[in-house]
């Protein structure tokens, strides 16, 4: 049942093309803008929101890893819904918590990406997706 969960079958090329392009635009995007994170690094290290109280390097660490190396992950389609769950976790957090007083339009992003990324968790990598080809692999043997 797990493995279903983690290494979906799909059956539709038209589908995992449209899920595979969401996954290189978003996910590209989302990259992009946690590398902006690291290359300010020294800057960001202390002046970063601390929303869950564990300390401002702590929790811009947690969220270049979810924003670079979750991204990644999310592009390539690698552990692809245990890759998700940093993202919606950090964009749920910078809507809800970091940014719940600012104006809609200061948070509208973090909104989109948590909406794209809880929609790509349901759906799954499609069939483009290393987890879909380790699972066809997986199956050969």
């Amino acid at each position: 049942m797990i493995y279903n969960f983690l290494f979906p079958k799909y059956d539709n090329n038209r589908l995992s093309g449209i899920l595979l392009a969401v996954r290189i635009i978003f996910g590209g995007l989302l990259f992009y803008h946690g590398f902006t994170k690291i290359m300010a690094l020294n800057a960001l290290s202390f002046t970063f929101p601390d929303p869950l109280g564990i300390g401002a390097p702590t929790s811009l660490w947690l969220v270049i890893f979810a924003e670079v190396f979750c991204s990644l992950a999310c592009i390539f389609g690698l552990l692809f819904r245990l890759a998700l769950l940093p993202i919606i976790f950090s964009m749920g957090v910078a809507f809800f918590v970091a940014h719940a007083g600012d104006p809609f339009a200061a948070k509208e992003l973090s909104l989109v990406y948590l909406l794209i990324f809880i929609i790509l968790y349901i759906t799954g990598p499609g069939s483009y997706a290393l987890d879909c080809w380790f699972a066809r692999l997986k199956k050969e043997q």
